[in-house]
C-alpha cells in the first residue's frame, strides 16, 4: 500500500503546456522556407492535453498557445512482464562502440548529394527539440529532421510505452544518421521493479534506468547512429527544479561513462542571479538582442524562441559533424588563383 501511494504521488506531473513547442513547431514545418513538410514517426497532427489541434496562425505568436485542462496521471500499472519475472540487469551483448561509428556509408550517401538525417527521440521536450531543429536545420541545406519522439514517455513507464522498442520499429522505415535524445520530464517517480517501487534516484533506480539508457544508446550505436543526449533547463517550481537538477547530473554520469555528448541546457535557462526567468535576454547581436519570452506557463515547457535558444548549439554541432562527413568541394578557378598569389606573396 505504501509503494502504491508513493507511485500514486511521484506520477502525477503537472505538465499543462505539454503541447506548445510542438505545436510552435508544426508552424515551422507548415510555414518554414526548407520547402518540406516535417515527417512524424507515430503522429500526423499536434494536439494538447485535450485532443485540440493548434491551428498554425494560434502557433505562431510568440506568446504559447496554453490550454487550461489539467492533465490527470493514473498510477501505474504492474506490467506482465515485470510482475512474473522481476528486473534483469542489462548485459551488453557487444564490445561498446565509439562516439562516431564507422561513416562509410554515411560518406556515400552524403557525396550523392543525399541529406542528413537526424532523428529526435523523447517525450513532449522532444517534440519542441525536433521543432526547432527542423527550422534551424533545413532541408535546402541538405537535412532531413524526423520526429520520433511521443509525449507522456520516458525511462520509468516501461510498463505503457518500452521507448527503446519503439525507436526500432520506428527506425526500420525511418532510418537516421543522428540521433537527439532528451527524455526526463516524466520521469520524476519511482520505477516499478518487480512487485515493489525502487525510489527516485535510489540505489536501484538508478540502476534500472541506466541499464534501460545504456541499452537505447547500443541499440542506435549498433545501427551506425551517432549520439547526443540534451538535458533539461531550470524549472520554476523548487522542488521539481531539485530533481530535474539531480536528474540532470545523474544523465551526464551516464553519458560520460557511454562518451556520448551531453548538451547542458541549464546555463541557457536562468538570468544574471542564476534564477528560473521567464523572459531572458535573446538575439544574434547587440543589435537585435531584447528580452523575448523563453517559457510556456507551466513553468516546465519552453516557448518557441525558447526551444531554439536550447536548440543552437547543438545545431551548431550537427553543422560540424555533417562537415566532417560531406565530401569537400574542389576550389574554383578563381579560389586557387588567390592561393596562389598568397603564396606568393608570404615567399617574397
Amino acid at each position: 500500500m505504501k509503494s502504491a501511494r508513493f507511485l500514486a504521488d511521484r506520477a502525477v506531473v503537472l505538465l499543462l503546456g505539454v503541447a506548445v513547442g510542438t505545436a510552435i513547431g508544426y508552424a515551422f514545418g507548415s510555414s518554414g522556407k526548407s520547402g518540406e513538410t516535417p515527417v512524424a514517426s507515430s503522429t500526423q497532427s499536434i494536439t494538447s492535453l485535450d485532443n485540440q489541434s493548434y491551428s498554425p496562425e494560434q502557433a505562431s505568436s510568440d506568446q504559447p498557445v496554453m490550454n487550461n485542462s489539467v492533465a490527470t496521471v493514473e498510477p501505474p500499472r504492474l506490467a506482465e512482464k515485470e510482475t512474473s519475472e522481476g528486473y534483469k540487469p542489462f548485459v551488453p551483448s557487444h564490445s561498446p562502440l565509439p562516439p562516431e561509428p564507422s561513416s562509410a556509408n554515411l560518406n556515400q550517401r552524403l557525396s550523392q548529394g543525399e541529406p542528413l538525417r537526424v532523428g529526435v527521440f523523447g517525450d513532449s521536450y522532444g517534440d519542441g527539440l525536433w521543432s526547432a531543429l527542423y527550422r534551424l536545420l533545413p532541408a535546402k541545406e541538405g537535412y532531413r529532421v524526423l520526429k520520433f519522439s511521443q509525449q507522456s514517455t520516458g525511462f520509468t513507464r516501461y510498463q505503457s510505452l518500452n521507448v527503446e522498442e519503439k525507436a526500432k520499429s520506428d527506425l526500420v522505415s525511418q532510418p537516421v544518421d543522428i540521433a537527439v535524445i532528451c527524455f526526463g520530464a516524466n520521469d520524476v517517480q519511482g520505477v516499478l521493479v518487480g512487485h515493489h517501487a525502487a525510489p527516485l534516484l535510489s540505489a536501484e533506480w538508478r540502476q534500472v534506468i541506466g541499464d534501460r539508457i545504456e541499452s537505447f544508446v547500443s541499440m542506435l550505436r549498433q545501427k551506425g547512429i551517432s549520439v547526443y543526449w540534451v538535458g533539461l533547463p531550470v524549472m520554476r517550481k523548487a522542488d521539481f527544479d531539485a530533481s530535474i537538477s539531480s536528474m540532470n547530473s545523474f544523465y551526464a554520469a551516464e553519458m560520460a561513462k557511454l562518451n556520448v555528448p551531453f548538451i547542458e541546457t541549464r546555463s541557457l535557462t536562468v538570468d544574471e542571479n542564476g534564477q528560473y526567468a521567464p523572459y531572458l535576454m535573446d538575439g544574434t547581436n547587440d543589435a537585435t538582442k531584447k528580452m523575448t519570452l523563453m517559457r510556456a506557463n507551466d513553468g516546465v515547457h519552453m516557448s518557441m524562441t525558447g526551444y531554439v535558444r536550447l536548440s543552437r548549439g547543438l545545431a551548431s554541432q550537427i553543422r560540424h559533424f555533417a562537415d566532417q562527413h560531406r565530401p569537400k568541394l574542389p576550389a574554383t578557378s578563381s579560389e586557387t588563383a588567390s592561393l596562389v598569389a598568397s603564396q606568393k606573396e608570404v615567399s617574397r
